[in-house]
């Protein structure tokens, strides 16, 4: 199993038990500050941060004084709303000493669902790591309903996970692990160090949640699991709740990984590859070539678009003898690319008046 520094991009879950103390409603100032030390520790080392953090409910909620018991919708929503912001706060407040720049992400189940708003949250998330800043992804649970929610952070984190192409996920829990059944009714429960599939004797184990202040459970963890490693991404459960819970966990802290049998890149790419094109984009023999060389395709190497894609759809990539190089997916619909064909990059403002993306097709977004 590697290691956390030698992550290219870690995805890390914080559950709202870790943030907010469940009896006062309060911030935990001092495990978040040593958080914060940690995620100064990876980015030293060259490594990609994003946080996905529960917590904006749990913390409005103290602030509102609405009880502990289930609140409606409209509650929900209030509490969020007031607790969003002083979570990204505290989030500032804790990184701004290391020099690290923060940025609050709000998102809800329809931006991966809708390829569109997938590719535009994609495309933001990896300009901010670009930049060195450190996103804080929550549900947007201001607007979300049980319709567009995911409703637990865990596989919130593993869908940010996927979408950029993350090496590990790390769901710091109230639990050290994945256990053969609950450790606090079966004392013969054995957590299991690594799991290399989730089968389902494994799914048959999962327990329900257990906090008082947290949605998710040991079955909603392993359906983050099932999602993380499909997409090349290793996975642990770890103890969230001693100070510097990162480096605990690289010390030998107790955990269960679940392995991935791909590496991210790979595991997209393979995806892409099995998508039922929606149209075809033919390149001329310089672009061909660099296609092959690892580059991605530039409006100026395409001679003629067929088919009715939109933006995000896969497309066939053709050479002008008719035979396939490839697919990937398309950063414009067929009528842009189809207007932009064979035009330098910067001319894609001036033919479509407004500013597009250099690329056609980004090379990590397709699959030769």
């Amino acid at each position: 199993m590697a290691t956390l520094t030698t992550a290219r991009r870690i995805v890390v879950k914080i559950g709202s038990a870790l943030l907010v103390d469940r009896e006062t409603g309060d911030l935990r100032a001092d495990w978040l500050h040593s958080l914060a030390a940690d995620v100064t520790w990876l980015k030293g080392n060259g490594t990609d941060v994003i946080l996905v953090s529960s917590g904006s409910i749990a913390l409005g909620r103290g602030v509102l004084g609405l009880p502990m018991t289930a609140l409606s919708l409209e509650q929900s929503q209030a509490a969020a709303a007031v607790g969003q912001i002083r979570l990204a706060r505290a989030y500032e407040e804790a990184l701004t000493p290391h020099d690290i720049k923060t940025a609050q992400v709000l998102v809800t189940l329809e931006d991966s669902e809708n390829r569109r708003r997938y590719l535009n949250s994609r495309a933001t998330l990896e300009t901010l790591l670009s930049l060195g800043v450190v996103p804080i992804v929550n549900e947007n649970d201001t607007v979300a309903t049980d319709e567009i929610r995911y409703g637990d952070n865990d596989r919130l984190a593993a869908q940010i996970a996927v979408t950029v192409g993350a090496d590990q996920l790390i769901l710091l829990s109230d639990v050290d692990g994945f256990y053969t059944g609950n450790p606090s009714d079966d004392p013969d429960a054995t957590r299991y160090d690594v799991i290399h599939h989730v089968t389902p004797e494994i799914e048959a184990m999962a327990g329900d949640a257990g906090s008082g202040l947290s949605k998710g459970g040991m079955k909603t963890k392993l359906m983050a699991a099932k999602m993380a490693t499909a997409a090349g991404c290793d996975m642990a459960i770890t103890e969230g709740s001693p100070l510097n819970p990162l480096k605990t966990l690289e010390n030998g802290a107790n955990c269960t990984w679940f392995t991935a049998t791909l590496d991210p890149q790979a595991a997209r790419k393979r995806w892409i590859a099995a998508m039922k094109p929606r149209g075809e984009i033919i390149v001329d023999a310089g672009a061909a070539g660099a296609l092959g060389n690892g580059k991605s395709l530039l409006p100026a190497g395409v001679t003629e678009v067929t088919g009715d894609f939109g933006r995000g759809d896969p497309v066939a990539i053709m050479d002008t003898n008719a035979r396939k190089l490839g697919q990937g997916l398309s950063r414009y619909t067929a009528q842009e690319a189809d207007a932009i064909k064979g035009r330098r990059s910067s001319d894609i403002e001036p033919t479509l008046g407004y500013p597009g993306r250099a690329a056609l097709i980004h090379r990590d977004d397709m699959a030769l």
